[in-house]
């Protein structure tokens, strides 16, 4: 753990994000998170509606497979 993390009180890497996005929609919030544990990093990706919570861990190792399925998930929406 480095210094900074432990100046801040966190008790373990996985306990503090590298990065974090917020997305607004309607009344969900979604949060991203990159964070990294013992076992390398992760997205955590949360949906929080009206303080019910879900979660899913995705391996960085399928990010850009992931995000590739998104994109096509969008283009196929904007087709109609």
């Amino acid at each position: 753990m480095s210094d900074d993390q432990e100046s801040r009180g966190h008790g373990s890497v996985a306990d503090y994000p590298i990065h974090t996005e917020k997305i607004f929609a309607d009344r969900k919030i979604f949060f991203l998170d990159l964070k990294e544990n013992d076992r390398g990093r992760f997205v955590k990706i949360t949906e929080d509606v009206r303080g019910r919570r879900d979660t899913i861990m995705l391996p960085v190792e399928v990010l850009e497979e992931f995000i590739q399925g998104l994109v096509m998930i969008s283009e196929a929406n904007q087709r109609g």
